[in-house]
């Protein structure tokens, strides 16, 4: 495929080479895209890959409401609260991703993360509502904390659950702060700052709310292990 991307009207140059590249197909950010765009980004996808489900995170009610009817043909998977979609047949999973979240306020970027695995190829659980703020919530999941291959923990506020999570288990642990939080948890830069000073050795930790770059990374963790 050219390097320089294959165009799509004035606005979009289509990175159709990049699954073959790094392992992550090219997805469709919706935030800031009109309804169109996003539904003719997605079309375009799927037929310069017609094998892989095409992906756009961050999607207006009307993308995802409208999604069916404009891919007759094909399998919609849509999440509501994740704001994503995803246009084709999912892969068969692989692997086992745990992603974790501190407060039931985080599953929006923890359900972004999970869809995001599943267009990947990789099986993804979500374990809800076991922040720190109750410790024997986590400490009762141990063993399925423990039977995963990777962890991402989705936390706003202190965004102390990951330093736990990473102290507890021998697996990836991928941490993700969210905007959640009063005052000076700053939009989730608390949070953020927290995960990234841990003292918990080898925690990864992506941007805020970004639980399709988490989802990314922990694929690629997956695909190393499942050649």
């Amino acid at each position: 495929m050219p390097a320089e991307g294959v165009p799509l009207g004035e606005f979009a140059l289509l990175d159709v080479d990049r699954r073959r590249r790094t392992g992550v197909p090219e997805v469709v950010f919706g935030e800031g895209k009109v309804p169109e765009q996003i539904f003719a980004l997605l079309a375009a996808l799927r037929a310069r890959d017609p094998e892989a489900p095409a992906l756009a995170t961050r999607c207006p009610a009307d993308v995802l409401d409208g999604a069916a009817a404009r891919f007759p043909g094909d399998a919609v998977h849509t999440d509501q609260l994740a704001g994503t979609v995803a246009v084709g047949a999912l892969p068969p999973a692989r692997g086992h991703v745990l992603v974790v979240t501190a407060g039931t306020t985080d599953l929006k970027v923890a359900r972004e993360c999970a869809a995001t695995l599943a267009v990947l190829g990789v099986r993804a659980d979500v374990l809800a509502d076991v922040g720190v703020a109750g410790l024997g919530r986590l400490l009762s999941r141990l063993d399925d904390l423990r039977a995963a291959e990777c962890v991402v923990v989705v936390a706003g506020m202190d965004g102390a659950l990951p330093s736990v999570v990473a102290g507890l288990i021998s697996a990836p642990v991928i941490g993700v702060p969210t905007s959640v939080g009063y005052g000076v948890a700053a939009g989730g830069l608390a949070a953020a700052a927290s995960m990234l000073a841990s003292c918990s050795p080898g925690l990864v930790v992506v941007n805020i709310d970004n639980g399709f770059g988490a989802a990314a990374h922990a694929a690629k963790i997956i695909h190393a292990v499942h050649r």
